[in-house]
């Protein structure tokens, strides 16, 4: 097993809610590395008084944590913040260890869960643009060749210009594949779009419980564990509402706090699913001490894809907040009633009736109420009604079914458009 010590560097004031807030962030971290089997031997918050070019870390800092490496024979140390090249290069020469900063340690636990072709594709993107911005010019003992003759001949290709030409051809490889599942992904979306059946996804801080919830609300046997990042690839299953609307629930990738930049653009594909969705679920950890700092973090996120174009500005209007994991505090009456939110425990299926009726309640607040007459014979057309709308009221009468039933906008004009022989349509 590998020995790791995690550290965080924290800038913040010495206050008691940033103490908590810094304690929270280093255990976030410790159990991001535990995830993927490192034995964690220490752990430290150092606090910065300004952030160094050359190491991040003060000079003191650096002696003594190169005392604990030697002394407790550690492999790796995680720094719990984004380094640069340099100081990448400069820690690991002090310390006598690998050193790896949060987004190659995410970029790791990302390419270990990555089980589908499009996860690891996505994943390998998101490794190659990050080792691309590691390959620094100061290592010239890589230089392959020399141009010229004598001291006027600069240097040829050098063995990290031609890492970089390498990886620079694998990333637009890999872009034109992702490409590719995009428009697999967006033809998928059109095909049930024809046979329209409302897409509610989950969203949510990684670890909060989304893949329990998706389990218990279809039955699936998506992987669920205590753990960081537990799943990453996209799944989706069909579930009945009380009402017997049919939708298809949809369990994403997690969101986490500075999320690398590489995976957000590398996983564009998958948060396309969530851009598509009817309803959004945003599935929150109400027993974690850092819950409403976590929402933040995952609201981010979301108005940086409303930003970008890839999500509607208006998303917030479709998001429902699921308070989860009420059973760590003593069930939902422990927790209280939380306006616009649904608390629940996804573990012992407490307050699932209430959230799948808050579903139903939201998507029939988008629905037309429609009023047609269709002949006895023609049968077909009822049973669509049954199936894809909620039939409010029927009527059978001699010449006919007089039916009020509610529709999507988009099953109201498919509807009208393939069953309009013999079918009178009055205003509602």
């Amino acid at each position: 097993m590998t020995r790791a010590a995690v550290i965080l560097p924290w800038e913040r004031p010495d206050r008691q809610d940033e103490s908590r807030a810094a304690e929270a962030r280093l255990e976030e971290a410790v159990g991001l590395a535990a995830s993927i089997g490192l034995v964690i031997i220490c752990k430290a918050v150092l606090l910065l008084r300004a952030r160094r070019p050359a190491t991040l870390l003060g000079s003191g800092q650096v002696e003594s944590l190169h005392a604990t490496v030697r002394a407790d024979n550690i492999a790796v140390v995680i720094i719990d913040s984004r380094l640069t090249p340099v100081q990448q290069r400069n820690l690991e020469r002090a310390l006598g260890c690998k050193v790896i900063d949060r987004t190659a340690l995410i970029l790791d636990i990302f390419g270990e869960r990555a089980a589908t072709k499009e996860g690891s594709l996505q994943v390998e993107l998101a490794h190659l643009e990050y080792q691309r911005s590691r390959l620094v010019r100061t290592w010239t003992h890589l230089e392959r060749q020399r141009g010229g003759f004598g001291f006027l001949g600069g240097p040829g290709e050098t063995q990290i210009e031609a890492d970089r030409r390498m990886i620079g051809d694998r990333i637009v490889r890999l872009k034109r594949e992702l490409e590719q599942v995009r428009r697999t992904r967006g033809l998928h979306r059109q095909a049930r779009k024809r046979v329209p059946f409302p897409v509610v996804a989950l969203v949510g801080y990684t670890n909060a419980g989304k893949s329990t919830l998706f389990n218990a609300l279809t039955g699936a046997s998506v992987y669920a564990q205590d753990q960081l990042f537990a799943t990453l690839d996209p799944t989706m299953r069909g579930i009945r509402l009380p009402s017997g609307r049919r939708i298809i629930l949809s369990d994403t990738v997690g969101f986490i706090s500075d999320l690398p930049t590489e995976l957000i653009a590398a996983f564009r594909a998958t948060l396309e699913e969530v851009a598509e969705a009817d309803i959004i679920l945003h599935v929150r950890d109400v027993s974690h001490p850092e819950t409403a700092a976590q929402r933040t973090d995952v609201i981010e996120v979301l108005e940086g894809m409303a930003r970008s174009g890839t999500i509607e500005s208006d998303w917030q209007s479709r998001v429902i907040e699921v308070l989860n994991k009420a059973d760590l505090l003593g069930g939902r009456e422990a927790v209280g009633a939380r306006p616009g939110a649904i608390v629940i425990s996804a573990m012992t299926g407490d307050g699932l009736p209430d959230l799948l009726g808050c579903i139903d309640e939201r998507l029939t607040h988008a629905m037309e109420l429609a009023h047609y007459r269709i002949p006895v014979a023609n049968g077909a057309a009822i049973a669509w009604l049954y199936e894809h709308g909620e039939v409010v009221e029927r009527t059978d009468e001699e010449d006919g079914v007089d039916m009020y039933v509610r529709l999507s906008p988009a099953n109201r004009a498919r509807f009208e458009m393939q069953h309009a022989a013999g079918i009178t349509c009055f205003e509602s």
